[in-house]
């Protein structure tokens, strides 16, 4: 799933430096050089991502006036030869100055990016349908699929209709990983037909990164 963007610029040769990492970092972009233009566009349909030229005439008062429903969207402000305009929104901000360092640009919209994808991936569930083992209590290895995953849990289903309760050692391998993850976990749900929700618990830090990053693959590229 691509990721998508406004910039609020009539600078082109900036915003074709900025078309191109927005495009490396799967981000779409729409431009819209009117800010009055721009608020009308935002009124009527959500963005992951705002990024605006302080340089358009216009652009503070555009500031000024976003709704409060933009705090959850990385508000990313370039500061020109009008320098850096105040706006009482919450949305978190992110500045870099003209003309765009190639540089700094990439890291500033990469930032950007991970808060986005932070978000969205918070409550993502992957649907699958992988081979999963699983230790309840004892020494014997339970047999089952993972159906979905998320960075803090999955669903399971289990090919026999025994219980799993408490806690339990579980071992299961992500698409194109070579290396399974063995991860520790709680059940938090269960029901008469074998599915079960595990909250995993003790993350090692490589494995939840493993995890974290093979999951934004998944989203940005279905």
């Amino acid at each position: 799933m691509t990721l998508s963007s406004l910039v609020v610029s009539r600078d082109w040769s900036e915003v074709s430096v900025l078309e191109c990492i927005l495009g490396s970092l799967h981000i779409g972009v729409e431009v819209e050089p009117e800010p009055e233009r721009a608020s009308a566009r935002l009124s009527r349909s959500k963005v992951d991502a705002l990024i605006v030229d302080c340089d358009v005439e216009g652009s503070a008062k555009f500031l000024r006036g976003l709704e409060t429903g933009l705090n959850s969207v990385p508000l990313v402000i370039i500061s020109g030869r009008r320098g850096s305009q105040e706006t009482g929104n919450s949305a978190p901000q992110f500045i870099f100055e003209k003309p765009i360092s190639v540089e700094q640009a990439v890291r500033t919209l990469s930032a950007a990016r991970n808060m986005i994808l932070d978000g969205r991936l918070r409550y993502h569930r992957q649907s699958l349908n992988l081979p999963l083992a699983v230790q309840n209590g004892s020494k014997k290895t339970l047999r089952g699929q993972v159906v979905n995953l998320s960075q803090t849990g999955m669903g399971s289903h289990m090919t026999r209709s025994e219980p799993l309760e408490g806690h339990v050692s579980m071992q299961f391998g992500l698409p194109q990983k070579k290396n399974r993850l063995k991860v520790d976990g709680e059940v938090v749900w269960t029901d008469k037909k074998g599915n079960a929700g595990i909250r995993f618990q003790n993350l090692p830090a490589d494995t939840k990164q493993d995890l974290q990053l093979w999951l934004a693959q998944e989203y940005l590229t279905h």
